[in-house]
């Protein structure tokens, strides 16, 4: 009798055991994006804009100079868009690159119609630089002041990770123009972080 007790107890801890591994155990992009496009599942669209939300804002808002504002409406209409082409995505990349790569797009559009966005090539002028009597400025600060060209380049290599070739086939420049552009936005904000006069001047 004891004996078959503990057989029962030990299956249903074993059984308990199972049921936690799978709860724990989270839904892949790729078929949250199944949910989606097989039903319209809205919990799962629930879980992926959660997954992906808060790092596409900041990729966004970082592009964008800071712009809150902006940053909201270009990460809502980068939705809109991933969800009606949710069905053509091939998995070749991850579904955060490829969320990236719209809302990238959304804003070089948005800068581009302002005045705001020229090609990589002529985006050489440098930010203007802070009071020398002012105090070092944070980071981001100093991203938002870059060039719309620099900017871009260094928040998709030194942020995102961003390989050079993914960085060329993404804006369609050259490998060589991504570079060149990722070592003036550094150079840009090291002379941002400590500008000539300041407590630790200049860093070279």
């Amino acid at each position: 009798m004891r004996e078959a007790r503990e057989q029962t107890f030990f299956r249903l801890a074993t059984l308990n055991i199972e049921m936690r591994a799978q709860a724990v155990v989270p839904t892949s992009d790729q078929d949250l994006a199944g949910r989606i496009v097989g039903s319209g599942d809205e919990s799962a669209f629930r879980e992926l804009y959660r997954r992906h939300t808060p790092r596409l804002y900041q990729f966004v808002l970082r592009v964008m100079g800071g712009d809150e504002l902006e940053a909201e409406d270009v990460v809502q209409e980068a939705w809109i868009r991933a969800t009606r082409n949710l069905s053509a995505f091939r998995w070749e990349s991850r579904f955060g690159t490829w969320l990236t790569g719209i809302g990238l797009n959304l804003c070089r559009n948005r800068l581009r119609t302002s005045g705001r966005w020229t090609d990589l090539a002529e985006d050489a002028a440098g930010p203007a630089l802070p009071d020398s009597r002012e105090a070092r400025i944070d980071l981001e600060r100093a991203i938002a002041m870059l060039a719309p060209g620099h900017r871009t380049v260094l928040i998709l290599h030194d942020i995102e990770g961003f390989k050079h070739a993914e960085i060329a086939e993404t804006l369609g420049v050259s490998e060589g123009t991504s570079k060149s552009q990722l070592f003036s936005a550094r150079r840009a904000m090291r002379r941002l972080l400590n500008p000539p006069g300041s407590a630790l001047g200049e860093v070279r």
